[in-house]
């Protein structure tokens, strides 16, 4: 009998912490609900033909108007070759428009273009739909203590990392 396959065959399945995540269970939890959060909407917006992030993009955009990139980059907390190709693809799918600043031609002003109209609703359908995939089973006080205590951890990630993007999104 061969003693490797013995040993892997003797580990039980558990739901044990790895052991360098031993002294960070909540940050462990957090990290894999944020992967699984982001599978999920990806998932979502593959259907209508967005990458994740890209709505967060559309959603500053619908929100504010007309904004330089800069800002977009400032905003999103990005890389600024990130929130290039996300515009470029977008540019190419006739969602957003560039165009020079009247007040600065060095700077680019980016804009949602009014056929992105369609898929403000279908991003605010796809995130209500998320909304309730990833809260079901908790009762309307356990998703408010969520949302509160959620709000906390993200302030203090706040101060530690000394930035945060902008709070925002649709709701349902």
């Amino acid at each position: 009998m061969n003693t490797a396959t013995s040993a892997t065959a003797e580990v039980p399945c558990t739901d044990a912490l790895p052991g360098a995540a031993l002294g960070g269970p909540v940050s462990h939890a957090v990290s894999r609900v944020a992967r699984l959060h982001r599978i999920a909407a990806g998932k979502l917006l593959k259907g209508l033909g967005l990458y994740p992030g890209q709505e967060l993009l559309m959603m500053q955009l619908w929100d504010s108007g007309p904004v330089r990139q800069s800002e977009l980059i400032r905003t999103l907390d990005l890389d600024p070759s990130t929130v290039t190709k996300m515009l470029q693809r977008l540019e190419q799918t006739g969602h957003v428009r560039r165009r020079p600043d009247p007040d600065d031609r060095r700077a680019v002003l980016v804009e949602a273009t009014a056929e992105s109209c369609a898929l403000h609703t279908a991003v605010r359908d796809a995130w209500c739909s998320l909304e309730e995939h990833t809260l079901a089973g908790l009762e309307s006080d356990e998703r408010t203590e969520l949302t509160r205590l959620l709000a906390k951890v993200e302030a203090n990630l706040c101060q530690e990392t000394q930035g945060c993007p902008e709070r925002g999104g649709p709701t349902c």
